[in-house]
Order: C-alpha cells, then structure tokens, then sequence
C-alpha cells in the first residue's frame, strides 16, 4: 500500500474544492481496499471512501484515510437469447461503461450518456435521466462489509431503491463499500426518447432510424447544452433533487402559478427543482467564485478558488427562499463532507 500524508483533494472532486486528506491512498482490488480497511482500523482513525467525486461538497479537511476506488473491469458473466448480466468494477468511469455498451449494442443505459461519477457510485444514488433509472436494469452489488471485511451480495430489493436514493444512503450508510455492479442489459434495445428534449433533438440532428448510438449522442447533446463541463467549471451536476407534493399542494399552486410545470407519479406531483430555483431568481447569480449556473439554476458551481462551506451556505439559502415561496422543500443529492 502506497498511503500518502497530507494530500490535496482539489483534483478528486468535480467541484475542485481544496481540502486536504490526512492520508490518502489507491485502491485498485478488493485486496488492496480491505488492507487499507485494516490499515485505517488499526490506526484507529476514520475511512472516506471516494469514486468519481462528483456527488460530495468537501467543506472541510477530511482527518481520514480517504480511499480512492479504482477497482476496473466489464466481463459478461451471464448471458440467454435475450439478455446479458455484466458485472462492472466499481471503480470503472460511467460514462465509459455506457461507451463500451453501446460498442457491444449492450441496450438498456444509453439515455444515461455523460452523467459523472463511477460504477460503484451509481446504485447508491439510483442515478436517473430521461426515463431510465439503475434500477431499471440492476441485478445485483457485491459489497465490501466495512467491520467484517467480508463481501456480500445485494439484490435490487435489498437495496431499497428510490428517486435517487437505496439503502446505502440511510440504514447501511458509511457501512459497505461496493465493489462491483451486475447490470442486465438487452440484446434487442428497447428505445426510450419520449423524455425531456430527445426527440425534438433526434429531428434536429435528422436521424430517420433509432439506434443506441443515436440516442446517446442526442442526451450527450442535451446534456452539454445545459450542463457546464466540470473541468472548466467546478461543479456536481445536478445539485438539488426534484420535489413531489401533493397533488392538492400542486392545484393549489398552480392557482396562484399558472405556468408552474408538473409530472403526476404515484406519490402525487414531481415538481422540477430547477423551475423553483428560477422563480426565486437565483438563475446565473455569481457570488465572489461561486454561484449559480447561467444555463441549468440546479446547477451550483464553484469558479475557481471557491470553498465548500460557501457553496454549502448558498444552497441552504436557495433552499429557504422555495420554502419561503412555495412551501416545498428542496434536497440536496450532494453529500455534505
């Protein structure tokens, strides 16, 4: 093991916040992460563990060993006529595994083109766009218990999954580390464009016939045409999830805001967070090196030599100022470090 002292995270989140890791250290097996398990342990001072780092707002020095994951490897374990199980490492970027299915016209993730972070990242958050969910086409984690050092496997109702949420992120939080995801993908793609602008961008681009490749360049497309790129500008993506209220709180608010946009789900009405955020005109404010997106308001960014705790600060005043307007509560997907 190579555990470094001291050492800057600025290029291991995509918000490029500068604090600083204790200790540091690369894990590239499942070997290697439970020697630096045990190494943490018999120091007897705290783990972080970190992926792609863009789902974390550091506001502070992390007094830890911060262990980075970088477990690789896509293999098909599993196939039949009409599906394969590929089991990913968690270490693996995301958007590359979407690049390598669409190579091997492996259907089933391309509307989840250019969303940032890794493998082992993306059940944990149940990450989601334009229609299609993890969920969708998860089969199983292997994860590494935290106390035991043993690997266990998960199915998808062991996971719990919600918008946005599992298991991983409430009851067994900071308790495994997943080291590995089984993904069951189509042979024969089944195609999702009736979400946000992809049709409308299939017709401008002038594709007759669908294909993965097609529909993955229209969401790359869509994505970049909202979304700054976070080695230009510091950011997590997408920094507040979309509220669902009520349905009589939705009629009532539609009264008093007839342009108020919303999607009927079975827990009432999905608000967008981003509509909000526009209303209480935060849209493109600049605050010293942090502010708002001039593009995207769900976007929170971070300029250059921005601090954590000062995008911390401005989110919780974004999110006062929907309550105070709406009476809805916004949250954040970010996870406050």
């Amino acid at each position: 093991m190579n555990i470094q002292e001291n050492i800057s995270l600025k290029a291991y989140n995509t918000f490029g916040i500068a604090k600083n890791a204790r200790f540091f250290v690369i894990a590239k097996s499942i070997t290697e992460l439970k020697d630096a398990l045990s190494w943490a342990k018999d120091q007897k001072i705290n783990s972080l563990i970190l992926g792609g780092g863009s789902n974390i707002l550091l506001t502070q020095d992390q007094d830890a060993l911060v262990i980075k994951i970088e477990i690789e490897g896509i293999v098909i374990v599993q196939e039949d006529e009409d599906f394969l199980w590929v089991e990913v490492g968690a270490g693996v970027n995301w958007h590359q595994f979407v690049l390598t299915s669409i190579d091997n016209n492996w259907a089933g993730i391309e509307n989840l083109s250019l969303i940032p972070g890794t493998v082992g990242a993306s059940p944990m958050q149940n990450i989601g766009a334009y229609g299609v969910e993890i969920k969708d086409v998860f089969a199983r984690l292997k994860a590494l218990n935290r106390d035991s050092l043993k690997l266990e496997e998960f199915d998808a109702d062991q996971c719990q999954f919600g918008y946005r949420e599992s298991v991983f992120k409430h009851e067994l939080k900071g308790k495994y580390v997943i080291c590995s995801v089984t993904f069951k993908l189509k042979k024969v793609p089944e195609f999702h464009t009736e979400y946000g602008a992809i049709q409308e961008t299939l017709q401008a681009s002038g594709i007759k016939e669908l294909s993965l490749r097609a529909i993955s360049d229209a969401v790359i497309k869509i994505r970049q045409s909202k979304l700054p790129d976070p080695k230009e500008i510091g950011n997590s993506g997408s920094f507040f999830k979309n509220p669902t209220i009520s349905t009589q709180q939705f009629e009532a608010l539609r009264d008093k805001y007839p342009t108020i946009p919303g999607y009927p789900n079975e827990d009432g009405v999905k608000v967008p967070a981003a509509w909000l955020i526009e209303q209480c005109e935060w849209k493109g404010k600049r605050f010293g090196e942090i502010g708002v997106h001039s593009k995207q308001p769900l976007v929170l960014v971070n300029y250059g030599n921005g601090d954590g705790e000062e995008i911390k600060n401005l989110a919780l005043k974004i999110q006062q100022s929907v309550l105070d307007k709406f009476q809805i509560e916004i949250h954040p997907e970010v996870n406050f470090l």
